[in-house]
């Protein structure tokens, strides 16, 4: 079944049945090699971080404000080929798989795009180009996601993936600037594993435009960004292409088509009180929520729900929330205690439900008088059908607490 069909389904209120999502298409499937991706579909690390925590962010706005005024003249820097003529967008608008990672193939400078995969602008989660690129010096494989946030978390995200004073997990270097146009831009060199477990460099580039469009791509000096051997002493592009690359025009009818028509990104019509909250204030809510000392490898969002992969340097983590109304009926899981303000908390640590090898969940489930429910949960594995990655999750039951009780989730729209 689709990943969109099983998170769907997932996300239905089944009472104290409740259970998380599923996603086998996505994690199962296309996450197991690679970072868990919303980078793609493989696992991705978009993003990185991501973003974060995997963010990531698109520059300029050229002439209507979708790419920053700079872009164009950043492409120039890559001097990439000239774009191979796309199909244009289908009849709904939209800009299909092969459509992505035709784009990212065009864009680069020269060389040979194997082993690609790509997700359209039609789903739920980012649209994606992935490939193995060689350059003659060495396969290097490379992940680019576009996306779009709420403008209004673009000064947070800006402050909490900025570069941080010494050394950052190990990097050999990050940088940021803003271009003429107020876009954002980061370019991280460091590595797959803080701890240097393995060799495997990770330099990534993101962008963010105060529009709350944004793009990012990360490369790596191997064929994958993990389990595969080091085939080149540095991944394939430059700081300059980096660059090129999340800024070029091209990306930027991809964006257009992220934002329906007449209706902001963050805005939603849901009756006021009633529904949950929208896809993009969740995911804000949950990356501005996690430690700072946590790596961001994927992260995506719908209504009322949220996750991101995660990594200490331990190893990977998914987290996921949700966040609901009208639940009064559910009683929380776990061991429960009543708060003085008649919230029940439930806490609770079980194996995991997906089938994946030592896998645990690690839950707090808060839900109120008035049934506002928040329920978080953290594995100690990328996602729940594949084997355990760390001992334990990468939130404690303290933080996990924390968090659900957070008086901040009921002030999302």
């Amino acid at each position: 079944m689709p990943f969109e069909d099983q998170l769907g389904d997932s996300l239905r209120r089944t009472g104290d049945s409740f259970h998380l999502d599923d996603r086998p298409a996505l994690i199962a499937g296309g996450l197991r090699r690679g970072r868990r991706t919303v980078r793609r579909r493989r696992t991705a690390a978009v993003t990185g971080s991501v973003v974060a925590l995997a963010l990531v962010g698109l520059g300029g706005a050229y002439a209507d404000g979708l790419l920053g005024g700079g872009g164009a003249q950043e492409a120039s820097v890559a001097a990439p080929a000239k774009p191979t003529p796309l199909a244009g967008k289908d009849q709904d608008g939209e800009f299909t798989a092969d459509q992505m990672v035709t784009i990212l193939k065009s864009l680069l400078p020269g060389g040979k795009l194997t082993r690609t995969e790509g997700r359209g602008t039609g789903g739920h989660i980012p649209p994606l180009a992935y490939g193995v690129y060689d350059d003659g010096k060495g396969e290097g494989a490379i992940s680019l996601v576009v996306d779009r946030i709420d403008p209004s978390m673009v000064p947070e995200l800006k402050k909490s993936q900025g570069c941080a004073s010494g050394a950052q997990g190990g990097q050999d270097s990050c940088t940021t600037e803003t271009l003429h146009d107020g876009s954002w831009l980061k370019i991280y060199k460091g590595y797959e594993y803080p701890d240097h477990r393995a060799e495997t460099k990770d330099w990534t580039a993101s962008l963010i435009t105060p529009q709350g469009y944004r793009v990012d791509v990360s490369e790596w000096n191997a064929a994958a960004e993990k389990d595969a051997p080091i085939s080149r002493d540095e991944p394939p592009l430059s700081s300059a292409r980096l660059k090129a690359l999340v800024t070029a025009k091209e990306w930027k009818p991809v964006l257009a088509a992220l934002e329906p028509a007449g209706k902001p990104a963050s805005e939603g019509t849901p009756e006021k009180g009633t529904a949950d909250p929208s896809a993009a204030s969740v995911q804000k809510t949950l990356l501005l929520s996690l430690p700072a000392n946590l790596k961001v490898l994927d992260r995506g969002s719908q209504d009322g729900y949220a996750f991101a992969v995660v990594d200490d340097g331990r190893g990977r983590s998914l987290v996921q929330i949700n966040v609901q109304r009208n639940m009064s009926d559910v009683s929380p899981r776990g061991d429960t205690t009543t708060l003085p303000d008649g919230t029940v908390l439930g806490l609770s640590k079980q194996a995991g439900e997906k089938g994946g090898a030592g896998v645990v969940q690690w839950t707090a489930d808060a839900v109120a008088p008035d049934g506002f429910r928040v329920v978080i949960s953290a594995f100690n594995s990328g996602d729940q059908a594949s084997a355990s990655t760390r001992a334990e999750p990468a939130l404690a039951p303290a933080a996990l607490k924390s968090i659900a009780l957070d008086a901040k989730w009921r002030k999302l729209k």
